[in-house]
């Protein structure tokens, strides 16, 4: 049987602006189940529905209806503070405009989420330490962002949302922001933590991620219009 780190049944999303305005269904019903360890990318065209299944896959969301079930907990039926304590501790974001906070250093940017779970000093510090060093970065923990590259500070990007050893990295067009080079750059140390068996879930526009991924859902309508396998699982 298939261990399922995430399972989305059913799910739809409605967003009612105001009353006057007629409803926009972002999600119609949407089943998508994402085995532990997998590296998936979601596509489509703007509208499609990409970025609302994001959001709540990364609970930023709650779906208007259906079942979002995360390690065997429903996090569709999870209070804001339950929801809050999710995001922390078991999902990890990467986002393509990096997110940084531009007065900590990259060691304190590293630090937050933990800070935040109220883990202790030494081991927040030991922690965010190496996952810097995971990703190459153990040479630049007193430099602030504004002193490193595109391609630096998503890599400390990387690092915070790995620190909290998630059970999902997400990633929204985390290459959108960089030149070709930096972006199969950080593509590859994508491929790295894959292989470590991290699962992945990237929303990516980049036709080139069809070869680098398992799997690659298209949404169209607010719904899945096709799920299929990646370049690495063929090569497997």
């Amino acid at each position: 049987m298939t261990d399922h780190v995430a399972r989305i049944i059913q799910v739809t999303k409605v967003y009612q602006k105001d009353k006057a305005a007629p409803p926009v269904h972002a999600l119609r019903g949407v089943d998508l189940d994402i085995p532990r360890g997998q590296y998936l990318s979601i596509m489509g065209p703007s509208g499609s529905g990409k970025s609302t299944l994001m959001n709540i896959v990364g609970a930023l969301d709650r779906p208007t209806d259906g079942q979002y079930i995360l390690d065997g907990d429903d996090v569709a039926k999870m209070d804001d503070e339950n929801l809050s304590k999710v995001r922390g501790k078991r999902l990890g974001f990467v986002f393509q405009a990096f997110n940084l906070i531009p007065q900590l250093t990259v060691l304190d940017n590293v630090v937050v989420p933990l800070f935040y779970q109220g883990v202790d000093a030494s081991e927040r510090r030991d922690r965010a330490e190496a996952v810097l060093t995971k990703v190459e970065l153990g040479d630049r923990l007193t430099h602030r962002p504004s002193q490193l590259s595109g391609g630096q500070m998503q890599r400390v990007a990387i690092a915070r949302a790995l620190v909290n050893e998630p059970s999902i990295l997400l990633a929204d067009e985390p290459t959108g922001n960089l030149d070709t080079k930096t972006g199969d750059a950080i593509l590859a140390l994508f491929d790295e933590l894959h292989a470590a068996g991290l699962t992945i879930v990237m929303v990516t526009h980049d036709p080139g991620m069809e070869a680098r991924c398992e799997r690659i859902v298209r949404l169209l309508d607010g719904l899945i219009n096709e799920d299929v396998a990646g370049g690495k699982a063929a090569a497997v």
